[in-house]
């Protein structure tokens, strides 16, 4: 290809609007260009990118015999009524009517077309297993997009389905996949963790994500470097702790006046006490009504252990209609005892004696409080959220290490969900009906795309891997109308697209400065750059864009030497 002929509109400022690297890059390297908030026009450089992303893809899932197909983005209100996500999915859904004032949304996911089509047309076990996928376009209305193509309403993404007979079966493809997951993203050049994960809205039993670490990232990543273990921080689980033995003598419960101390900081230095001997008790309300969770003043409650933990449907903080309900309870000064509410409580509270907790009244707490003596709790549990350097629960030595992380792909066993709830039965060798086991796999393309900037970037611009780059070479001469540099250039172009490398000839008047800038924020890996004085001593210079190193190579061998130095890269 050659510049002047390519749709890239490179721009020297960032916009105003972007707050990540990836969305500035992006915007610059004329790749994407805004049309409404969290929708992009994918312009001819980005979509030679999120083809390569794709084309990656492809080979992976099919080598483990997942089969493509397209289904419809747009998605009839029954089939989301009949699993009972038409309402529960909440206003991420885009809900259209068409001329006959029949309902639809914008698919921002496929389990229940997938699952409508396989349980039309499969009725046997003879049938199954079987892996289907699609990359197409999605939609949710996200209420804050942002990012850029990393977090916007409508996005590319490759989602996978399949079905079984039984869990193991499931299991057996989910590890495969996951395996063609890793295969994915080491591709793409991608460092990145398989961390254990929550299923969120698609729900299910079981699920892993695959972060990419950056520091722009919006999720927190848990793991040990001693023995692997890794978790999105929603999931990440504490150790345990150690038992201990029961007080010969413990404190009698007394009521104690903490007059305007409502902080564990602060009622922690009004009695002189460490924080982790104040229990704090947080309100949360779900479909039931209000629920309490108890966790060590030192910690933070995690909401996604303890929703799962009770098996609710949604949780979320108490807001004040639902508390002013409860006359007796006084924000600030909430206790576990006595109170008319399910209590839930981390494990570490259980390892305490002597505690503190809110009295229930205006600027009052309670100490010398027992677990076993004064408290009716519900069940105990790991629900708070992990620290840094917090010990491992899985090995005897290792520590947390906490990073961000930039979620690219999700894998899911889903169990019976949906085909339960829509009927997606077969019949197995004693003719009896089971429904469809299910497990669920996706894959951000933009997404994977931006996070791999988030990774390969400096001063200068975009710094792609190989395998993602637009183009592997760019070849610059100093001045194209010089007959001498035109003629090699157009040669040694001419061979390497002979060899298959994706070559981008710069064939415009620009200065040189110019050209070397657009290479740079382009961030094509290896360039060319042919001037007549080296080129008089039958040399070309050979540019690595990664590390900005520079070297002199005899023309035209330089040309043989180009596949091996794109293999190194």
């Amino acid at each position: 290809m050659h510049y002047s002929k390519l749709f890239i509109p490179t721009l020297k400022e960032s916009p105003a609007d972007a707050e990540v690297i990836s969305h500035k890059l992006m915007v610059r390297a004329g790749m994407i260009r805004q049309l409404a908030s969290g929708i992009y026009s994918i312009l001819p450089l980005g979509l030679r990118v999120l083809r390569k992303v794709e084309q990656i893809i492809r080979e992976e899932i099919d080598q483990i015999g997942g089969q493509e197909v397209f289904l419809p983005s747009i998605q009839p209100a029954e089939l989301w009524e009949e699993s009972k996500r038409w309402d529960f999915y909440g206003k991420e859904l885009l809900r259209i009517k068409d001329r006959h004032n029949r309902e639809f949304c914008y698919g921002p996911t496929h389990e229940e077309v997938i699952t409508d089509i396989v349980r039309k047309e499969i009725k046997s076990y003879k049938k199954l297993p079987i892996l289907l996928y699609q990359i197409q376009t999605k939609f949710r209305d996200e209420v804050r997009p942002r990012f850029g193509i990393m977090r916007g309403r409508e996005f590319m993404m490759k989602d996978a389905y399949s079905f079984h007979t039984d869990e193991t079966d499931t299991q057996n493809t989910y590890h495969q996949m996951a395996q063609a997951y890793t295969n994915i993203f080491k591709r793409c050049g991608l460092e990145f963790k398989q961390v254990q994960a929550d299923s969120g809205t698609i729900g299910g039993s079981f699920s892993h994500e695959f972060a990419v670490l950056a520091d722009s990232g919006e999720d927190e990543i848990g793991f040990c470097e001693a023995c692997g273990y890794a978790s999105n921080l929603e999931l990440a689980e504490s150790k345990p702790p150690s038992p201990t033995a029961p007080l010969s003598s413990p404190q009698s419960l007394k009521e104690v006046e903490t007059p305007g101390k409502k902080s564990v900081q602060e009622v922690a230095e009004f009695l002189n006490l460490p924080a982790r001997q104040i229990v704090k008790t947080i309100l949360f309300e779900n479909e039931n009504g209000l629920v309490a969770g108890l966790v060590r003043g030192d910690h933070e409650i995690n909401p996604i252990k303890m929703k799962n933990l009770i098996g609710c449907e949604w949780l979320q903080p108490a807001g004040e209609e639902a508390m002013s309900k409860h006359p007796g309870l006084h924000c600030g000064y909430v206790g576990p005892v006595g109170l008319d509410l399910p209590v839930y409580a981390d494990h570490e509270i259980t390892a305490l004696h002597d505690f503190v907790t809110g009295a229930n009244k205006p600027s009052m707490h309670f100490t010398g409080v027992q677990v076993e003596r004064d408290l009716k709790i519900e069940k105990v549990w790991d629900i708070r959220t992990v620290h840094a350097n917090d010990p491992c629960p899985r090995c005897e030595n290792g520590k947390y290490q906490i990073k961000r992380g930039i979620e690219v792909g999700h894998i899911f066993i889903l169990g019976t969900k949906y085909s339960s709830a829509m009927k997606a039965v077969f019949l197995d060798q004693q003719g009896k009906e089971n429904a469809m086991v299910m497990g669920c796999y996706g894959i951000g393309v933009g997404r994977t795309a931006a996070a791999a900037i988030e990774q390969n970037h400096d001063e200068k611009g975009i710094v792609w891997p190989r395998n993602l780059a637009p183009f592997q070479v760019i070849i610059i001469p100093v001045n194209y109308s010089n007959s001498d540099l035109k003629n090699v250039c157009d040669n040694i172009y001419d061979k390497l697209l002979e060899m298959g490398i994706e070559t981008l000839l710069d064939d415009r008047a620009d200065r040189l400065g110019g050209k070397l800038k657009d290479a740079d924020l382009i961030g094509i890996p290896l360039q060319i750059i042919i001037g007549p004085k080296n080129l008089a001593a039958g040399q070309v210079e050979i540019k690595v864009r990664k590390t900005n190193e520079s070297e002199l190579r005899q023309y035209p061998q330089v040309i043989e030497d180009i596949p091996s130095i794109l293999k190194d890269l």
